[in-house]
């Protein structure tokens, strides 16, 4: 059973970005509301896992964000897509698609 629950850990870990993406392309939104997002759709995720990969999509400018006042604390980054990042986003969910159905297709035959 340990070699399903690794392999099942690499497949979430696959699709993080995917994910990730996708919640943001809905609005500017903070990290903790990414991760709230995450979990409710059963993907859970932690925050040594989340911020890597924010800093890499911004690195690689798919994502910007902007600091916003904060009603209870310090100031707070709203992370947002840019058009690469629709881009690449647009690009990733084809990619899904097309391995959607072939993975449903073959489970069928």
């Amino acid at each position: 059973m340990k070699d399903i629950n690794e392999q099942n850990s690499q497949l979430r870990k696959g699709l993080l970005e995917l994910a990730v993406m996708l919640v943001i392309k809905q609005g500017s939104v903070y990290a903790s509301d990414i991760l709230k997002k995450l979990k409710d759709n059963q993907l859970l995720v932690v925050e040594g896992t989340l911020y890597p990969l924010l800093s890499r999509l911004k690195n690689d400018e798919n994502l910007e964000y902007e600091w916003q006042e904060s009603k209870n604390g310090p100031p707070r980054k709203y992370y947002k897509l840019t058009n690469q990042g629709l881009e690449k986003l647009e690009k990733l969910m084809e990619t899904w698609s097309n391995l959607n159905k072939s993975i449903i297709s073959l489970n069928q035959k």
